[in-house]
């Protein structure tokens, strides 16, 4: 029986976490479901929230010694997934948690080994903050002609990985920089990626978003350096299967 692992990294999310987690608990998805909870050490109270929650759902509830950052966060919540499909989301209200059935089919229905959710593939009409959906249109075209996949949207949270291949990619980033580094390293595979619209609310920094411009900078950096400074056998394990590996290139 298929299983889906949320990995949902909390940074100082106490204001609205009681919320999220509710409505995260109570979300039916046609697969089990399970919620791998990475608190990255906050000071705010979030860490009380989620040792006292009474959820509902399969729950691991995993606390990092120190603050490590989104990527080092994402790390550990993969490396403790038990599900065969694993997926990424934000502990906040910017994503639609509606939209998670549609982006789990094409994996359930074996049409997809990797999905992203796509802010820019319109299902409806939503307002982007100017500043960040440029950075975000920049970086995307910019990975895109490095990594030879066409997206819309790399620097999307929602992105959905068949087990045997996230657990299996060697992950390097400890802040921001996954995006650039996950699609990177998927595009050196035979995988079947989909990109499926999603519904998009952007938060501002009042209400508690962390990127910057600083991490805009060093998204440039990331889409060069795991570009074309990895190769195969520097980003993944020994045991990624072998219908995923690409004939001809340098491998374990």
């Amino acid at each position: 029986m298929p299983k889906v692992s949320l990995v949902i990294p909390v940074y100082n999310e106490a204001g609205h976490l009681k919320k999220f987690f509710e409505k995260i608990d109570g979300l039916k998805l046609p697969v089990e479901k399970e919620l791998v909870i990475v608190d990255d050490f906050s000071k705010d109270g979030s860490r009380q929230i989620i040792e006292s929650y009474p959820f509902q759902s399969t729950v691991k509830r995993v606390f990092q010694p120190k603050n490590m950052g989104k990527g080092a966060a994402l790390k550990t919540g993969i490396r403790e997934a038990s599900g065969s499909i694993i997926g990424i989301q934000d502990a906040d209200f910017e994503y639609d948690m509606k939209d998670l059935p549609s982006l789990i089919q094409p994996l359930l229905d074996d049409d997809a080994d990797v999905v992203y959710g796509s802010r820019f593939r319109k299902n409806a009409t939503q307002v982007h903050r100017t500043f960040h959906y440029m950075v975000n249109r920049f970086l995307t075209m910019m990975s895109n002609f490095f990594s030879g996949l066409y997206l819309s949207d790399m620097e999307t949270c929602y992105k959905f990985f068949r087990a045997e291949i996230i657990q299996n990619v060697i992950l390097e980033s400890n802040r921001f920089g996954f995006e650039p580094e996950i699609t990177a390293k998927i595009s050196k595979l035979k995988v079947r990626v989909h990109e499926l619209p999603i519904r998009y609310f952007p938060r501002n920094y009042m209400e508690g978003k962390k990127i910057n411009w600083k991490d805009g900078v060093a998204a440039v950096f990331h889409i060069l350096r795991f570009n074309l400074l990895r190769s195969p056998k520097d980003s993944f394990t020994a045991e990624i299967p072998e219908h995923y590996r690409v004939d001809g290139r340098q491998w374990l």
